[in-house]
């Protein structure tokens, strides 16, 4: 069913350039909205004219209940944040109470009315050259999406050798040397699991790893910018590029420290900057047993008290 999904997103232009995990969500989300659960139901899809409208938590229900999925019942925020999100850009999802809050966990969501009937004809003689009619007047959002991005792209190499193509910007400059500075000197070889820059959240994820590390949902509003791990010795470096957010303060490594209890490697908390005017701004608010690193000295490090330099500590 979720590669049959997958034609039908694929043909009204979803940007299918995603892991094969992130892939699988966004069709998953589809089947579920549009109550599609075998090829035979494709004929029944349900729209939003039939008063069909299901919450993020219904989502999940009906993909652990009908589709075989074990979804955990508090992902609910990743549901709208990251598998709903391309439908309801290209038009293939509407929200049912738009009015409502962004956050807002009753907002309903419902397959359009324009694109159920194409929705509907899946299979049948003649529904790709449909579709594709359907489609003239429109901007696929898979283009849309790469349009923007084409301008002044920065290009940021991971230590794998993977290219990425940031934004411009001074938040993502920084990101970008936390990246090609950072984390070759006091890295100890890290593999990075997670990049987001201002106009992607998701620019890299290591889901695989990420999930083998017990680490909290990636879509998580205390996410850091960066996330990368040091197998040899089992360290993870959440780390902070602080431009107009602040850095890594007493509340917000409590908060981490809680989200990352269950985590099996070993947490070190890092707030970098471009430099040490940046620094002094944020200096009164930097938490106790954190590290410190401006880009425009990479060679150096302030290391915030603890039993340790550069090394996690143990949680009292």
């Amino acid at each position: 069913m979720v590669s049959q999904a997958l034609e039908v997103l694929a043909a009204f232009g979803l940007p299918m350039d995603q892991t094969a995990r992130r892939l699988e969500r966004m069709a998953l989300a589809f089947l579920a909205v549009a109550d599609v659960r075998s090829a035979k139901d494709w004929p029944k899809a349900k729209d939003v004219t039939q008063g069909r409208s299901l919450k993020t938590r219904d989502i999940i229900n009906y993909e652990n209940d009908h589709l075989a999925q074990k979804i955990s019942s508090g992902s609910y925020d990743d549901i709208r944040r990251r598998d709903l999100l391309y439908l309801v850009e290209a038009g293939v999802v509407v929200q049912t109470s738009p009015a409502s809050a962004r956050n807002d966990p009753q907002r309903g969501y419902a397959l359009s009315e324009a694109h159920a009937p194409l929705v509907r004809g899946y299979g049948g003689g003649g529904w790709r050259d449909t579709v594709d009619e359907f489609m003239l007047d429109k901007v696929p959002l898979a283009e849309a999406l790469k349009q923007p991005r084409e301008v002044a792209l920065t290009d940021v190499t991971l230590p794998n050798g993977k290219t990425l193509g940031f934004g411009p910007g001074e938040h993502n400059a920084l990101i970008k040397a936390v990246i090609e500075s950072f984390l070759p000197r006091y890295g100890n070889e890290a593999q990075v699991l997670y990049v987001g820059d201002a106009s992607d959240k998701l620019l890299h994820v290591d889901e695989e790893t990420l999930k083998s590390i017990n680490f909290f949902e990636i879509g998580h509003g205390e996410l850091p910018d960066v996330i990368a791990l040091a197998p040899s010795k089992n360290w993870l470096y959440l780390i902070e590029a602080v431009h107009n957010a602040g850095p890594i303060d007493a509340v917000r490594r409590m908060k981490l420290a809680k989200l990352t209890e269950k985590c099996t490697a070993e947490i070190i908390y890092v707030t970098a900057f471009a430099d040490r005017e940046k620094l002094r701004r944020w200096l009164p608010d930097i938490a106790w047993e954190t590290e410190v690193w401006t880009a425009a000295e990479p060679d150096h490090l302030l290391h915030f008290d603890g039993d340790k330099f550069l090394g996690p500590y143990i949680e009292k």
